[in-house]
């Protein structure tokens, strides 16, 4: 995956700053990343008050459209190698999903117990451009970006564990380490997880010079010029 040590603490302390920070902080590490490497596509946040979830990724496939082909013994195999790979690997996991039927989300792979299997599994959160359902049953602490709600799981079952997936406008591969909340999520890259937390509070302490002037009751744009020329000579 990557030859970088990272601790459960080094995550931790990415769950301090909310998405947007992050994606801040890396434009100023990585400047090659400010157009890419996040999410683009609307969602349905379930918990949007919860704090960000950090992860590593587990990626599958799935449908839920049309019944299963597969004999019963390849389909239960499947099944088992989904949640071999949900197990295996370093945690704390965000299990990443693409629904591959047109459209997605007819039926809901995920619920009261799917959510609370991959906690059990090591996992804090899903995205899915797929669906979601059991919503007040769903388990504690579990965040979800999900694409759409839907009342049925349908035919909804594993097709494909591991590799590359596409979800809400970013490709995700298994092993990417993904930080998400209400705003979306984005590809953290391992190299840069100890360098982020001072670059997010850099880019704060920017924005909080120039809320000062935006929100003092004497703003001016000659105010605002000047800050801004401040923070280009500092930069």
């Amino acid at each position: 995956m990557n030859d970088v040590l990272i601790s459960l603490a080094d995550l931790d302390a990415l769950t301090a700053f909310d998405t947007p920070t992050i994606c801040n902080a890396l434009e100023q590490l990585a400047p090659q990343t400010r157009a890419r490497g996040y999410t683009t596509q609307s969602f349905v946040c379930g918990f949007p008050q919860m704090k960000p979830v950090v992860g590593y990724a587990r990626t599958a496939t799935i449908r839920s459209a049309q019944p299963d082909t597969l004999p019963a013994a390849a389909q239960n195999e499947l099944r088992n190698a989904y949640y071999r790979s949900i197990d295996a690997g370093p945690r704390p996991s965000i299990v990443v999903i693409q629904d591959l039927d047109d459209p997605p989300g007819i039926g809901a792979f995920w619920g009261e117990v799917q959510s609370a299997i991959h906690v059990g599994l090591g996992a804090r959160g899903l995205i899915t451009n797929g669906s979601v359902r059991d919503l007040d049953q769903w388990a504690p602490g579990f965040q979800f970006l999900a694409g759409t709600i839907s009342a049925s799981h349908a035919y909804a079952r594993p097709v494909g564990v591991g590799g590359d997936v596409d979800v809400l406008g970013l490709r995700i591969r298994t092993g990417d380490l993904m930080h998400a909340d209400r705003h979306g999520a984005v590809i953290v890259p391992p190299a840069l997880v100890r360098a982020l937390p001072d670059a997010a509070r850099e880019v704060a302490a920017r924005e909080a010079r120039i809320l000062a002037v935006a929100r003092g009751s004497d703003c001016t744009a000659g105010k605002l010029i000047d800050v801004f020329r401040d923070l280009d000579a500092i930069h």
